[in-house]
């Protein structure tokens, strides 16, 4: 009990905290949710990528590791989803929206965290968060575009519209800068990382905004489907594609851990800047916060059963 309280104080509240803050300053100053979107796409999270992969210690070995497993676990909840998806017959942006609510995580500003205080600022466990974030990163800004966007563009104005997203060309700038040693110059990298440090502020704050403006009808059905895929099935799979590839110890365990989390600010931030279900896209990511004081409570009591 006293766990589930340190958890529920130290990674609940603080994170609902900035939510009603953002959800109060909609009321009181009806801000400009396209803005706040726009400075999360084009500013925060490409920082925030770029520093973090910028300062870590990936190995060859565990890259090639941690890809694989990424490749299959990202390969078996997409087919769950799509038949999903076909199943509930959904239509239009819905699908899009759905699809992103169980495929993209919090694998950033929630899960880095959750990985340090689980594994006591284990090196190795920090080193597998970060590439699935550096995955998790990428995949919204292409994928996330398309699915978004498939039901009402062209292939060829979808891929325009990630061409201009800069957080895509971060992630190789990160890794030759680094793999060249080459310094980020001091009056670059200071700003860098004050903007870096914003992002978990800024997207919280996006969201409170986004659900103070929303109307608080919950579609109940779709919501907890999509916060039982990705809260439930997600760890779940995730234990599967270890036990495939014979994974062991704290690896297998980060990795498991990994794909607990709830869903990532990134799909709402999508629906907001390209009109796609906003209302939906919160109300998921609003329910799988709050839900995962339970399942990710719950998984963590289990790691040790896995390696």
């Amino acid at each position: 009990m006293t766990y589930f309280i340190h958890i529920f104080l130290n990674n609940i509240v603080p994170l609902a905290v900035m939510i009603l803050i953002g959800a109060a300053m909609f009321r009181a100053f009806r801000l400009d949710i396209k803005t706040l979107s726009k400075l999360n796409f084009y500013v925060f999270a490409p920082a925030l990528v770029f520093v973090k992969l910028y300062e870590s210690e990936l190995s060859v070995a565990i890259l090639g590791q941690v890809l694989l497993f990424f490749l299959l676990f990202f390969t078996a909840i997409s087919v769950m989803t799509e038949l999903f998806v076909r199943i509930r017959r959904y239509k239009g942006g819905m699908k899009g929206a759905m699809r992103n609510s169980i495929i993209f995580y919090n694998s950033a500003n929630y899960a880095i965290p959750l990985n340090q205080m689980v594994f006591v600022g284990d090196a190795l466990t920090l080193s597998v968060q970060m590439i699935v974030m550096m995955m998790q990163n990428l995949l919204p800004n292409t994928l996330g575009v398309y699915n978004v966007n498939a039901h009402k563009s062209s292939w060829k104005e979808i891929l325009k519209t990630v061409a201009y997203l800069p957080t895509i060309y971060m992630i190789p700038l990160a890794f030759v800068l680094r793999h060249y040693q080459i310094a980020v110059p001091q009056p670059l990298s200071i700003p860098l990382h004050y903007i870096a440090d914003g992002f978990m502020a800024t997207a919280l704050l996006t969201l409170g905004v986004q659900l103070g403006g929303m109307k608080w009808a919950f579609r109940f059905s779709d919501v907890l489907w999509s916060n039982f895929l990705r809260l439930c099935m997600g760890p779940l799979i995730g234990l599967g594609v270890v036990w495939l590839l014979g994974l062991h110890g704290v690896m297998a365990q980060a990795l498991v851990l990994s794909c607990a989390v709830p869903t990532s600010l990134s799909s709402v931030l999508l629906a907001v800047e390209y009109d796609n279900e906003p209302e939906f896209s919160s109300q998921a990511v609003f329910m799988s916060t709050v839900l995962r004081m339970f399942t990710v409570t719950l998984v963590i009591y289990l790691l040790p059963y896995i390696g």
